[in-house]
């Protein structure tokens, strides 16, 4: 049976994917730069959603289990600052995993996830329907960064967005206070924002996460090729690059890249692109915040940073915001 003639009574699902000519004009923008990068939002089709699940299971990378670990300890307390009835939006929602350990705590009026991969957004919350058949799951394929709208009616309440995984650090600083300011427009005046943050820590313990030994995370960076290739019709050759992930001590982020092995050119949307040996494609930054300068990039963009919650080893961060009356 067709993935879409599953139904489930609960679950309503709306399709905004970007136009396909829309995302050929930025995948073309990025790789003309000096530094060729790409948005890590493309690492994320169904194949990459798959691979990053597995990430998350591996010994090396502590984030996924100790922000778990965060959320299940605190479930109470979390409840009680996102309040009765809510309306919970899930910006990046991948598999929907997490939301899982909140949900019964609290038992929000909606739960609405955003992702920018139909297939593994749909299934993933007919999967969440069936598991909490009381919970109304409003699930919209959109790049959450874009202009999008609930097209079929939320139910009344308090937004809540919900941003885990620390997918923050993936922003530059000043591109991540802008973001969290212009989230404000959708929690509205009385909303909150409860956000995973990754802390700065040892960096063996970073570059041992973004380089397992087994190799998923070579194989999840280098599938974002794939995509290029499907979403604007390009010819990249996956065998001729190499993962590299290595971590900024000064900017204190992991940076993820793709290096060429030899010099190459690339055809996309009509373009040529030529790589050198050894250039490389910029896929993703993972800035690592301490507490205080993230206290500070929030109050900047307007919240009030109501509470944190830490790990034992202060390896991760969980925390929740309010907006911060004008």
């Amino acid at each position: 049976m067709p993935l879409s003639a599953v139904k489930v009574e609960n679950v309503f699902f709306e399709d905004q994917q970007p136009a396909s000519s829309d995302s050929r004009a930025e995948l073309l923008s990025g790789l003309r730069r000096p530094q060729k990068q790409v948005d890590p939002k493309y690492f994320y089709d169904a194949r990459g959603s798959d691979l990053f699940e597995q990430i998350t299971q591996l010994d090396e990378y502590y984030p996924t289990r100790t922000e778990m670990a965060i959320l299940q300890r605190h479930a109470t307390e979390i409840a009680d600052y996102c309040g009765p009835d809510c309306v919970l939006i899930e910006p990046g929602s991948g598999s929907s995993e997490k939301v899982r350990l909140l949900l019964d705590g609290v038992r929000p009026a909606a739960y609405v996830p955003l992702d920018i991969s139909a297939d593994f957004l749909y299934e993933s919350a007919i999967k969440l329907g069936r598991e909490f058949p009381w919970l109304q799951v409003h699930a919209i394929c959109a790049d959450f960064a874009d202009d999008w709208h609930a097209r079929t009616e939320l139910p009344a309440g308090r937004r809540v967005v919900f941003y885990p995984g620390s997918t923050i650090g993936n922003m530059e600083p000043p591109v991540a206070g802008r973001f969290l300011a212009d989230m404000r427009q959708w929690i509205g005046a009385d909303g909150g924002l409860l956000i995973g943050v990754d802390l700065h820590k040892q960096e063996s313990l970073l570059n041992a996460a973004y380089n397992d030994a087994s190799g998923v995370t070579a194989e999840f960076n280098l599938n974002i090729l794939n995509t290029i290739n499907r979403i604007a019709g390009a010819d990249f050759d996956a065998g001729n690059f190499s993962h590299q992930a290595i971590y900024n001590r000064r900017l204190q982020r992991v940076e993820m890249h793709l290096v060429s092995d030899t010099p190459q050119t690339v055809r996309i949307n009509g373009s040529a692109i030529s790589f050198r040996k050894g250039e490389t494609l910029h896929t993703e930054n993972s800035y690592k915040y301490t507490l205080d300068d993230f206290r500070s990039l929030v109050e900047s963009a307007g919240y009030t940073l109501q509470k944190s919650w830490l790990d034992e080893a202060r390896l991760f961060s969980v925390h929740f915001l309010a907006a911060r009356k004008r």
